[in-house]
């Protein structure tokens, strides 16, 4: 699909083909000056934990470790037993592009696929999922549902939507985890607080995701149920997530965090793609599928705009899902230029 040679203003892929934040890349080399505490002791890492305890409104405990795969399978592993089950979309991310590393960590753990409209789970099937064959030794036990906000189509769960999937979840006994990989996508376009997408709602471990908003190779676990802690901290150090010189993760969540840069980010990536949107709109033969409340967008183009796009170096995933339909996804380092760009590109050809 894509390659180091295609230019940055043509790639709608994914965020994860954006750079790095410029403050994030200075707190790097910063992080580099001096000598520090191992494996997670440093100072860097004790104020991100400090600064993510006021952004939730309550005293969290913090794994830094290097991926969203990591975060998301190390927390579904401590809050599912192997005989478990996790609730998920069908379309969830950890349901299709995980390569079964919940499975893996979990040590056998069964990911249920779920429906519901915008890779949301529906209310009802959940109910029902959360009580199929409940202590049948014959079939795996259901023990923990995971969303994801923002989701994989770029909707977004509402609070009272949260809240009313955790209120199931809780009224059953089970847990709560969300993959919160585009989480700051979701916390701009609702204009919440992280408090009310989360431990309000029910939420037992967040998946914090970064580097699709800015940072280079830092995400973390926010445990809001802090006596998954220790077994969080052993799970990570046994999948090699424990970092001994910690503090260049944290220096670049520390950065993220400070002075709003998370929600800067996310909101430019927001509204980047609602640009698209509203030209998309107004060019005959694109339908659009969905509404674009994040920082992805769906959408059907004529085979023919395709195929042109892709011979002028646009890089971005098509035919993936169905025929026809293509997915484009605007960062923090998209440009008002770069998305009119490729509107023109879609106008010329789509005439």
């Amino acid at each position: 699909m894509s390659n180091s040679t295609t230019p940055t203003a043509r790639t709608f892929s994914s965020d994860n083909a954006a750079g790095a934040s410029p403050e994030i890349v200075e707190a790097v080399v910063r992080a580099a000056a001096g000598q520090a505490p191992p494996y997670g002791s440093d100072d860097v890492t004790a104020g991100v934990r400090r600064r993510l305890s006021e952004i939730f409104e309550r005293d969290v405990d913090l794994l830094v470790v290097s991926t969203g795969s990591a975060a998301n399978a190390l927390s579904l592993a401590a809050l599912t037993p192997p005989w478990g089950s996790v609730l998920c979309h069908r379309d969830s991310h950890i349901n299709n592009d995980e390569c079964g590393a919940p499975e893996f960590y979990t040590a056998g753990a069964k990911l249920v696929g779920l429906g519901g409209d915008d890779a949301k789970i529906d209310a009802d099937e959940l109910r029902a999922a959360v009580r199929h064959k409940a202590g049948d030794v014959h079939s795996v036990e259901p023990s923990v549902v995971s969303l994801t906000q923002a989701t994989e189509t770029g909707a977004v769960y509402s609070v009272e939507e949260v809240r009313a999937l955790g209120a199931v979840t809780e009224e059953a006994g089970l847990r709560l985890h969300m993959d919160g990989a585009r989480f700051a996508g979701a916390v701009a376009a609702l204009g919440t607080a992280p408090a009310e997408l989360t431990w309000r709602a029910g939420v037992d471990l967040l998946s914090f995701g970064a580097t699709k908003n800015g940072t280079m190779t830092a995400e973390a676990i926010v445990v809001f149920d802090r006596s998954l802690t220790a077994e969080l901290s052993f799970r990570a150090k046994r999948a090699g997530q424990l970092a001994s010189k910690t503090r260049f993760h944290a220096a670049q969540l520390d950065a993220y965090l400070t002075d709003g840069l998370w929600l800067r980010n996310a909101t430019h990536a927001n509204a980047m793609a609602a640009r698209l949107q509203d030209g998309l709109k107004a060019i005959p033969g694109v339908g659009l599928l969905g509404t674009a409340e994040a920082n992805i967008l769906f959408c059907r183009l004529p085979h023919h705009v395709t195929e042109a796009l892709l011979a002028e170096g646009y890089v971005f995933y098509h035919d993936r899902w169905e025929p026809g339909v293509v997915r484009f996804v605007a960062s923090f380092a998209t440009t008002p230029q770069d998305i009119d760009g490729l509107l023109d590109a879609v106008r010329r050809h789509a005439a």
